[in-house]
């Protein structure tokens, strides 16, 4: 495993992927084939986690705020999308990896949105890593729809409004479970970015210089040592004693 501690590995990684675009035009391409590239980082990022045993993957693949784009790039991005869902599909089902998706789906094509929900039902079964495309997403927009959820259920008089706590909000996030334990950021930027603003309350945060499409698994395991090394506590101290410390 190239030095990495099975037993220090994060759980669960979320990953910024940045720097499509700039990639491109520093090799003097089209801004296209960096996005094209960046899909074939995907595989390479989701395979090296499954092998890893990590348990979730969560890609930040197209921002709410992505809609805004020229509508030629959307276009082409959706349908890069539609064809990496169907020609990964094989290589899901090779890696034991589940398919899951969040964010505004319904935003979707109808064409990019059939592709999706085929791919997630097909790797329903699989029970190793589960990588998660955040789609049409945006943080605020996720707790906006968890609190929407909550005075709903309030009005029908299915919830106390005095029972609401911070578990109750997590509880009606787009995909509830484990916050992410390791956010990675490419291509150098320092920003969050409306992205999973209520899970990385505690994450740890890695910011490499390399954009998307030239993040390497080399680049990946020196993320995760880099994270192996730092001692995480969640707001409290450190319990010294060896049997304490967990992961």
């Amino acid at each position: 495993m190239t030095g990495l501690d099975p037993a220090k590995l994060p759980r669960h990684l979320a990953i910024i992927m940045d720097g499509n675009g700039r990639w491109a035009s520093g090799q003097g391409f089209a801004r296209t084939k960096g996005h094209e590239k960046g899909a074939d980082t995907i595989r390479t990022a989701t395979t090296e986690c499954a092998r890893l045993g990590l348990e979730q993957l969560t890609l930040y693949a197209f921002s709410h705020e992505n809609w805004k784009r020229p509508r030629a790039e959307i276009a082409f991005l959706m349908r890069l999308l539609s064809k990496f869902l169907v020609r990964e599909r094989p290589t899901m089902m090779d890696n034991n990896v589940r398919l899951t998706a969040i964010g505004r789906l319904d935003d979707l094509p109808a064409s990019a949105r059939k592709d999706l929900d085929e791919s997630i039902a097909q790797t329903a079964g699989n029970n190793g890593l589960n990588l998660c495309l955040a789609l049409s997403y945006g943080g605020r927009a996720e707790i906006v729809d968890a609190v929407r959820s909550m005075f709903e259920e309030v009005a029908a008089g299915t919830l106390d409004p005095k029972s609401i706590d911070e578990s109750s909000v997590s509880a009606r996030l787009y995909q509830p479970g484990r916050d992410p334990d390791l956010l990675i950021r490419t291509a150098g930027e320092r920003r969050i970015s409306n992205f999973l603003l209520w899970q990385i309350s505690y994450a740890e945060i890695f910011v490499t210089n390399a954009c998307w499409p030239e993040f390497s698994v080399d680049e990946l395991h020196a993320a995760l040592r880099d994270y192996a090394g730092r001692t995480r506590k969640f707001g409290g101290l450190v319990d010294p004693r060896p049997e304490a410390v967990q992961r």
